[in-house]
C-alpha cells in the first residue's frame, strides 16, 4: 500500500533524487571539499590536527572571538609570501563568521589558486558555537 504522502507532487518531489550510486559519488565527495565543527574540535584536542585553521575574518573579528588553535588571514590577504613558511602539501582549513558569510569559500578559492589543499569549515563561527565549543578572545589587533 503507498501512502498518498508519495504521490504529491511540490518542490521537493518535483525534481527526483539522484540513484543510490550517484547520491554516494557526490556526498563522499563533499567531505573532500568541506569538513565540519565537531570534526574539527576533535581534531585540534588531539593535539596533531593535521592542517592549519584559518580564520579569514578581519583581524577586528578575530579578536572578539576565533576558534582555539586558528591563525588569522583574512582571505584577501592570502598570497603566497604568506605562506612560504608550510611545506606545499600542507592542508589548510578555512572558516569565517557563518553560513550567511562566503569569506570561508572566498580563502579556499584562493588557496587552490596557489596549489594548496584546502577544505571549508562549514558552520564558521556560527556552526562552532551551535556545537557547545567555545572561542579565544585576543588582546590585540594585528
Amino acid at each position: 500500500m503507498q501512502d498518498s504522502n508519495m504521490l504529491t507532487t511540490n518542490a521537493v518531489t518535483a525534481v527526483p533524487a539522484a540513484d543510490s550510486a550517484a547520491a554516494l559519488a557526490h556526498f563522499r565527495a563533499t567531505l573532500q571539499f568541506e569538513t565540519d565543527c565537531s570534526d574539527i574540535a576533535s581534531a585540534l584536542a588531539s593535539g596533531a590536527p593535521g592542517f592549519v585553521l584559518l580564520d579569514v575574518r578581519s583581524p577586528a573579528l578575530f579578536a572578539k572571538g576565533h576558534v582555539p588553535g586558528a591563525l588569522n588571514l583574512p582571505h584577501g590577504k592570502i598570497v603566497e609570501s604568506k605562506l612560504v613558511t608550510y611545506p606545499s602539501d600542507t592542508l589548510f582549513v578555512t572558516y569565517c563568521a557563518g553560513p550567511h558569510c562566503n569569506g570561508a569559500t572566498r580563502g579556499a578559492i584562493r588557496l587552490a589558486q596557489l596549489g594548496r589543499p584546502v577544505k571549508v569549515m562549514i558552520g564558521g563561527i556560527t556552526g562552532w558555537l551551535d556545537e557547545g565549543c567555545s572561542l579565544t578572545v585576543s588582546d590585540a589587533v594585528g
